[in-house]
Parts: structure tokens; C-alpha cells; sequence
């Protein structure tokens, strides 16, 4: 295999961005960003430290980031599995960027920026849900903002409604598999979408 080793020689490949590709480019939230942001109730945050890159999926049943102004977003840290890989790399290095998915829409809408984390008590409240709050929030800084190309979901049919779930292995088998079936099984799989919407948040 022969190795692109200088960015030079890759962008003898691909040549000059469009006009349009630069021009989207927003290091503020303008109209149509913060409504993009409002509208988001997913968005894969993916982050950089001293392991290794992570990418994570965020959801909520509203909006998935608050904004706080033009350039900085919060981000609830909701109940989840506690392995809280993102959220050690935020602390060694803060480097981050979300990718924006709203259901019916092919565009995505990126954003590159630092964040830090906050336990900081008023933060959480303001989160309340039902008597329960996050244990940390991902503060945001916007460094850009901007949407990206919609031929990535176009060529999967990702709003297609198809479901290709079938003979997929579910977690429980997977667990099963790698553990000589000391954890997980039919069992797990049969518990876990109860115990899922009793955890949400």
C-alpha cells in the first residue's frame, strides 16, 4: 500500500475547496445555526487524550445542547454506563467536536471547538429532570460551526425508515460471547429495554 505522507501531496488530490465550503464557516452562532442547535435532540461528541480519540452519542428527548450565548453550549452528562471515556479526555486535552443529526434531514451540522466539565452545583440544578440531575456538564466553546455536505446520509438512506436491524447480534450475545456466558445473555437482552427507560436520566 502506498502511504499519502504529506498534506501537500493530498490536496494535490483533491484540489481547491468550492467557495461554499469556506463561506459556511461561522465562529458564532448566527439565525441558522442556533436553530440547527435548538432542534438537535442528537449529536455524537467526539473527543482526544492520552489513549486515544473517542466518539459518543448524545441524546435527549429535547434539545441536546443549551446554549449559554453565541459561543459557548452545555452539555448534560445523563445516566449512562459510567466508563466516562469522553469525559477523561475533556480533562487531559480539551479538543472537541460534535456532529449534529435531526431525523428527515440529510445536512449535519459540525462544530469544532474546547470544552471543559463543571460539577458546579447551579450548573446541575439547572438541569433538573424529575428530581434527578447530571453528575457533570461539557461546557462548550464554539471555535467553528458550520454544515456539512449531504451525501454522506443520502448514500446510506439513513432516513429511509428501513430497518435493518434483522439477525444484527444483540448485546446480550455479545457480552455472552466474550465472556464464556459469566455476563449477559437472553436474559440481559429480555431486561434491558425496561431497565434502559427506567434509567434515562
Amino acid at each position: 500500500m502506498q502511504k499519502i505522507e504529506t498534506v501537500a501531496a493530498l490536496e494535490a488530490l483533491y484540489g481547491t475547496p468550492a467557495p461554499a465550503s469556506l463561506r459556511k464557516v461561522a465562529k458564532t452562532l448566527n439565525t441558522s445555526y442556533r436553530t440547527w442547535v435548538e432542534r438537535a435532540k442528537f449529536c455524537v461528541l467526539t473527543t482526544v487524550g492520552p489513549e486515544g480519540t473517542d466518539a459518543s452519542p448524545r441524546g435527549d428527548d429535547g434539545s441536546v445542547l443549551r446554549i449559554l450565548d453565541d459561543r459557548h453550549l452545555a452539555l448534560p452528562d445523563w445516566h449512562g454506563n459510567n466508563r466516562i471515556d469522553s469525559l477523561r479526555n475533556i480533562v487531559a486535552d480539551g479538543r472537541v467536536s460534535l456532529m449534529l443529526m435531526i431525523p428527515g434531514t440529510n445536512n449535519v451540522v459540525r462544530i469544532n471547538g474546547t470544552a471543559v466539565l463543571t460539577a458546579d452545583p447551579e450548573m446541575l440544578e439547572s438541569f433538573e429532570r424529575g428530581g434527578k440531575l447530571p453528575r457533570t456538564v461539557t461546557v462548550i466553546t464554539i471555535g467553528e460551526i458550520y454544515f456539512q455536505c449531504a451525501r454522506a446520509l443520502m448514500r446510506a438512506g439513513l432516513w429511509s425508515g428501513e430497518d435493518s436491524s434483522e439477525g444484527l447480534p444483540k448485546p446480550g450475545e455479545i457480552l455472552a460471547a466474550m465472556t464464556d456466558n459469566a455476563v449477559g445473555g437472553p436474559e440481559y437482552d429480555t431486561a434491558w429495554p425496561q431497565r434502559a427507560k427506567e434509567t434515562l436520566w
